[in-house]
């Protein structure tokens, strides 16, 4: 079972790197997830036996890192929860019950935790800064401004020195505050004590500002994914009762007004209306909805009232869904992502070990002023927090999947979007894809005695039992109910066709494989559509052919991805190849494999990965249902039509939540996008830092600076990241 806690006052990112680290080290702990960006805590224990003594000891581990963080438990229903101290509590598991314990919901402890510094914090810097001024502007004696410079460096840095302490007790060795503190501490010995107490001021102030950024980013983010119900409107006996959403089940009945939010999947059951879908679809056009059609969790009525019917439980939702991948999309991180959480876990130390070598070496063996290198090792030592990267690296691709969601493209982590940046060879089924799927009967070729209407009739009865789109089509072309009690001995090879006896004929139905593969002799029609031969008793009579329309949607995205460079275009299908070479013709794709099985498209999709250059990727795009071997073979599955197909959510790694191809370039555009901000704040973070501690070992920067290349390149890479979200795709 899947355990969730918001970390409320988490503004951390190495805290909260440190955190993740440390629970996963933790016997009683499968995996452990902690979101910065969405400061939520995800825990999977091995056992459930013993829960709350061990959610008591992750925040322990919680509290050890960052004292200021408090857990909030959010049970099923999405109700939080403060984390009970009482060992005889039982509200790990009963929630209902939670009140009793004065806990309470997550809207009362959001204001307090939204930001890291008070009101009160807020003051104590500006006495603390007015001590600091009067230190350094009045003409006192030495020991005063001695005295006015202690106590504006207790003042403004005495939180974090005492946090320092605490830490220093329970085994953080390296950690931002205590090297801020060792830094500024240094330049008290020194003699330098303006510089001492504006490393405290300017940290302080870095951290109010980087406080300030995050909460706006995850603003920006939360906004653009809110898509939750906040309530339904479930019709009773007694008339309109506002329930929460999670509380209605399938088949009741919900009133959904205007400007209201649809809370749960559902069938139209009275009215009509308009709806705007663009927090699920991305379509700005609202879509015209009538009784008995689907309407889908996120939609938002913009026309009358109408009556739903709901046919899926809150949790099994479209909007649920979307809502879950998106939230937990950290839990699958990008290889960036996880380069630079090592990266950062011997970064610091690292640069630690070098600040002490130029303070020691230097005055040690070289016998140079120990004060002056003291000074210098000081200023290297405040650049060593990655915070920057640690912060801005999931934020970014927070952030492009976020923008990604709003455009109705989901994509289920920061993986797959990387993935996504990297493509250079694309796959794609045909019907139902590149095609409308929309199989329609548009002749009927009689090559023997047998008259039309009776080549339909034993084709439609030898595809009664068939559930593909073209043996549907062939029912639908005969206009009258088949018979089932005259077919005997059905047999179906899938993709090749069916054999039946019908009014005591033998019956054989397929494609041109399936006929030589019965040794029915048959001459290849060259037409466009799928050609279906009928045999009686082993003898041609005919063949129907079945057509299938090109999207217009597909002739544009075809032209748009080879605009953005990605020419390796390849179409699958299981129809012939004079039809598959005339779709393709349609829609300017070169590279074409007719006559599939569900197995040859794996052999043909490894094929062209083998050959592709390292570090690119492939994607396969398909229905997420026929084509699930292939879509789990490709680097990148994507599903189309996957609005409302729970087949679809899961066998793919993105799933358009329309059945638009366009959506795949500009996921491509969302994906590079993301990937060079990513790598501007990479470049930005590490050049900055790099550049400071060069002048600061060479005695040319100063701590001021330090201060800056450390909290002001975070709140750069930070306002930086955002910038994904503002962009037009």
């Amino acid at each position: 079972m899947k355990y969730q806690f918001n970390l409320n006052g988490l503004h951390c990112a190495g805290c909260a790197a440190k955190m993740e680290n440390n629970i996963n080290e933790q016997n009683f702990i499968e995996k452990a997830t902690v979101n910065f960006t969405t400061s939520k805590l995800t825990l999977v224990f091995t056992d459930d036996s013993n829960v709350q003594d061990n959610i008591l000891k992750i925040e322990d581990i919680v509290k050890s890192i960052e004292p200021d963080v408090t857990l909030e438990r959010i049970d099923s229903n999405k109700h939080v929860h403060e984390v009970c101290h009482d060992h005889d509590c039982n509200c790990a598991h009963d929630h209902n019950n939670s009140h009793e314990h004065n806990h309470k919901h997550s809207d009362e402890h959001e204001h307090h935790h939204n930001n890291k510094f008070d009101k009160k914090t807020i003051l104590t810097i500006i006495i603390g800064t007015v001590f600091l001024v009067l230190g350094l502007t009045l003409k006192v004696d030495s020991n005063i401004k001695l005295a006015m410079f202690t106590l504006s460096y207790l003042i403004i840095g005495g939180k974090v020195l005492l946090n320092a302490i605490k830490g220093l007790f329970k085994g953080r060795i390296i950690d931002e505050g205590i090297l801020m503190t060792i830094a500024s501490l240094s330049a008290f010995y020194i003699g330098e004590y303006p510089e001492a107490v504006a490393v405290m001021l300017f940290y302080n102030i870095g951290q109010i500002m980087e406080g300030a950024a995050v909460n706006h980013s995850r603003n920006s983010i939360s906004s653009l994914i809110s898509m939750k119900p906040d309530y339904a409107n479930l019709k009773t006996p007694n008339g309109t009762k506002k329930v929460a959403p999670e509380s209605v089940n399938v088949g009741d009945l919900l009133i959904v007004k205007t400007g209201e939010r649809v809370p749960v999947d559902g069938k139209i059951k009275d009215g009509k209306s308009a709806f705007d879908t663009s927090a699920i679809t991305g379509e700005s056009i609202p879509q015209n909805l009538d009784i008995n059609e689907t309407v889908y969790s996120g939609f938002i009525n913009t026309g009358n009232v109408v009556t739903i019917e709901v046919t899926k439980k809150y949790e099994e939702s479209t909007i649920a869904k979307i809502l879950d991948l998106v939230e937990n999309s950290a839990d699958k991180k990008a290889n960036t992502e996880k380069f630079m959480t090592k990266f950062a876990k011997y970064y610091t130390p690292a640069v630690v070990i070098v600040a002490l070598l130029i303070t020691l070496v230097p005055s040690l063996f070289l016998h140079l002023d120990f004060s002056k290198w003291l000074y210098r090792g000081a200023v290297f030592l405040v650049v060593s927090c990655p915070c920057a990267l640690v912060i801005s690296i999931p934020l970014g691709y927070f952030a492009g999947i976020g923008k990604a969601s709003s455009k109705g493209i989901l994509v289920k982590g920061g993986n797959y979007l990387e993935a996504l940046s990297n493509i250079d060879s694309i796959v794609f089924d045909k019907t139902g894809t590149l095609t409308k799927g929309n199989f329609v009967v548009t002749s009927v070729k009689s090559v023997g005695n047998m008259k039309k209407d009776e080549l339909i009739f034993y084709a439609a009865h030898a595809e009664a039992y068939s559930n593909h789109p073209i043996g549907k089509s062939i029912k639908q072309a005969y206009f009258k109910n088949v018979n089932e009690d005259i077919i005997k001995d059905y047999k179906e090879k899938a993709g090749h066709g069916v054999e039946a006896v019908i009014n005591e004929n033998l019956i054989t139905a397929g494609n041109a494989r399936f006929m030589k593969s019965k040794n029915i002799s048959i001459a290849e029609a060259d037409e466009y559509g799928t050609v279906i031969y009928l045999a009686v008793n082993e003898i041609l009579e005919g063949y129907i052919v079945i057509a299938d329309e090109v999207k217009e949607d597909s002739i544009k995205a075809i032209k748009e991805l080879k605009t953005l460079n990605l020419n390796n275009i390849t179409m699958l299908t299981g129809d012939n190849q004079s039809t598959a070479l005339k779709v393709a013709s349609k829609l300017g794709i070169s590279n074409v494999h007719a006559n599939l099985l569900p197995a040859d498209k794996v052999e043909i999709l490894e094929a062209i990965q083998a050959k592709k250059v390292k570090g690119r990727t492939t994607g396969f795009v398909g229905d997420g249902i026929n084509d699930a071997p292939v879509l789990a073979r490709s680097d990148i599955g994507f599903a189309m039509g996957g609005l409302g197909s729970d087949a679809a959510i899961e066998a793919s790694d993105i799933v358009l939540m329309t059945d638009e191809v366009s959506k795949i370039p500009q996921g491509i555009k969302i994906a590079r996008k993301t990937k060079s901000i990513i790598w501007q704040n990479i470049i930005l973070a590490l050049g900055i830092k790099l550049g400071v501690m060069i002048l600061g070992t060479l005695g040319l920067a100063n701590m001021w600076q330090a201060v800056f290349a450390d909290v002001g390149v975070t709140i750069l890479a930070i306002l930086n990241a955002l910038r994904i979200l503002k962009k037009n795709y």
